[in-house]
């Protein structure tokens, strides 16, 4: 992914963050020497060894599938907010642009067994269903419903390069407060969560210019 040095993020608990609260992303692979992709969680995690790992599963109508093997680098790509801004919102002439936060993680795939599988799946359900008013368990579910998991393929991604845009109007700083104040106004969850992403990320600045003083 291109992205210019002033809109990297390199921060690696930040990203990690972001991928644990983004994780419903697009796994792309090749099929045929074409890219295919599917969107579909994409949980965090880390291995026994201590190595980041990205946790999903398909269906197995999904051809997506039979194009894996083991050792094969597949990219996966995780959006975050967006917004459109106006350069009318500027001090000076300029043209628009869009603001955003994306991240790519590479790695290479390997195929969870059907135990690993079920256990991934576990934790899935359990982190999606703490907010629910009344959380469900697969530990509860019968036999014929759990039989399901026949259908579905299991992987595995061991990390191996993350690649982190946070594009929030870098270089223009001293246009911030009317960026926000405009992002602010709109009723789009986009725009507001970008706003908030700017407000963060001035005042981390600010933080570090004090102390570092």
């Amino acid at each position: 992914m291109f992205t210019p040095d002033r809109y990297k993020n390199e921060d690696i608990d930040k990203i990690k963050d972001f991928l644990v609260n983004n994780s419903f992303g697009i796994l792309v692979n090749q099929i045929d020497g074409k890219p295919w992709a599917t969107h579909i969680p994409l949980e965090l995690d880390v291995d026994s060894d201590g190595n980041d790992v990205l946790i999903g599963h398909i269906a197995k109508a999904n051809p997506q599938w039979k194009y894996f093997q083991d050792n094969e680098q597949v990219l996966c790509i995780f959006n975050g907010p967006h917004s459109y801004v106006s350069s009318s919102w500027y001090k000076e002439e300029e043209v628009p642009t869009w603001n955003y936060i994306a991240v790519h993680v590479y790695g290479t795939l390997k195929i969870q067994t059907e135990e690993a599988l079920l256990t991934s799946l576990h934790k899935l359900v359990d982190k999606y269903e703490k907010a629910s008013k009344e959380p469900i368990s697969i530990h509860d579910m019968s036999p014929k419903t759990m039989r399901q998991i026949k259908g579905i393929v299991g992987f595995q991604i061991k990390v191996e390069d993350i690649q982190a845009t946070y594009k929030l109007s870098q270089g223009r700083e001293h246009d911030h407060p009317k960026i926000i104040s405009e992002l602010q106004e709109r009723n789009d969850s986009g725009s507001t969560e970008i706003a908030k992403k700017m407000k963060k990320t001035k005042k981390g600045v600010l933080f570090q210019q004090n102390h570092s003083s």
